[in-house]
Parts: structure tokens; sequence; C-alpha cells
């Protein structure tokens, strides 16, 4: 399967949050808090269950330059291993 065929989506009990005190993006799920970078905040929004990797890297590259494939599957195996995302195919 090619990786950007996948359709990416949070799996179920995450959520996207703001952290005041950290002043910054989170995902929160069942066994804990992860502190987000812009890049993978960008890519979190971006998975929705019905865009596929290929779909996300044009979504992010019409807001910000240099947008490669290979980042954002990077994004999503690390978060994906973290169990934040779900990887499913088309």
């Amino acid at each position: 399967m090619n990786a950007t065929e996948w359709v990416p989506r949070l799996r179920r009990g995450v959520r996207l949050d703001f952290d005041a005190v950290r002043r910054s993006a989170v995902a929160l799920f069942p066994e804990g808090v992860l502190l987000l970078n812009p890049t993978a905040e960008a890519v979190l929004r971006a998975c929705d269950g019905t865009r596929t990797v290929a779909r996300i890297v044009d979504r992010l590259g019409e807001h910000y330059a240099g947008v490669r494939v290979e980042d954002v599957v990077a994004v999503l195996r690390g978060l994906a291993e973290r169990d934040i995302v779900e990887r499913e195919t088309t």
C-alpha cells in the first residue's frame, strides 16, 4: 500500500485542545496528554477520516510552504505509534 492512500483519523477517545498553562496545542487521550508542535497540530486537524494523506499534504500546502509527503507521513507514523491516529486504507 502506498502511504499516500492512508485515510488517517483520530482514534476514539482522542481530542485536540489547547492547554492554557503550557500555551500549547495538545492531544488528549485516555492514557494521557501529548503536547503538539505546530506541525503536528496542523496535520492532526486535517485528519478527519475522509482525507487521504495525499489530500492532507495538498491542503497543508495551501497554507504552508515546502510541505513534503515524506514529512507528513513521518508525523502520522509517529502519531500512530502513540495511538493518537488510526491508519486506514481507502
